[in-house]
């Protein structure tokens, strides 16, 4: 079984270097990131990573022990959060409450739904509206063709892609093929891994 530590780990990196493509354009004071017409205040990222942070001493984890900021890791989860549901009303998918229960319940590739959620960077007070989120991306998904469709899977990364996210800089650098390459104000960088355009159940 793995660690909590491990598992966060990987999924920081993984979420790293997902095929984004981040502009260069100045984002506008008391904004953490903007993706697409949404805007990400720094007062919202900074409430998530408190969150976030209380889940983890829940759970016996301390920050360092993930090896990667905790605010990097939290601002990424919100900007795909952020995608997700943009994508969604896009093209008009819908996920009922039934459906995000049913996801509450789900451990994913992990031992236990709360394992699943801490290794997105969710917090439980979060978990809804991402899992919520993340049902809506799948949905579309399968409504381009499914995840084994090559033409499904390059659909996918072109919507997910035309939705522009600009990152503050106080919070790293962040640069489209490598993920965040330096930390900012919060100590270490992402490292790189695969990448990973879909989300994972």
């Amino acid at each position: 079984m793995k660690s909590i530590r491990a598992v966060l780990v990987a999924a920081a990196a993984g979420a790293s270097v997902l095929a984004l493509t981040a502009c260069s354009t100045p984002v506008e004071a008391g904004a953490a990131a903007v993706v697409g017409n949404q805007r990400i205040s720094a007062s919202d990222l900074t409430r998530n990573v408190q969150e976030f942070e209380a889940a983890l001493k829940k759970a016996n984890i301390t920050p360092e022990q993930l090896g990667v900021p905790v605010t990097q890791f939290v601002l990424f989860r919100m900007t795909n959060q952020a995608r997700y549901q943009q994508l969604a009303a896009k093209h008009g998918i819908t996920v009922t409450e039934t459906e995000v229960d049913a996801a509450l319940q789900q451990p994913g590739q992990q031992q236990s739904p709360e394992m699943n959620l801490l290794s997105k960077g969710v917090a439980p007070a979060g978990a809804r509206p991402y899992l919520r989120a993340e049902l809506g991306a799948a949905k579309l998904i399968e409504k381009f063709g499914g995840t084994q469709s090559q033409q499904a899977a390059a659909k996918w990364a072109e919507e997910y892609n035309s939705i522009k996210t600009q990152f503050s800089p106080r919070y790293g650098t962040f640069q489209q093929d490598q993920g965040f390459v330096d930390p900012g104000r919060f100590g270490k960088p992402l490292q790189p891994a695969q990448p990973q355009q879909q989300p994972q159940g």
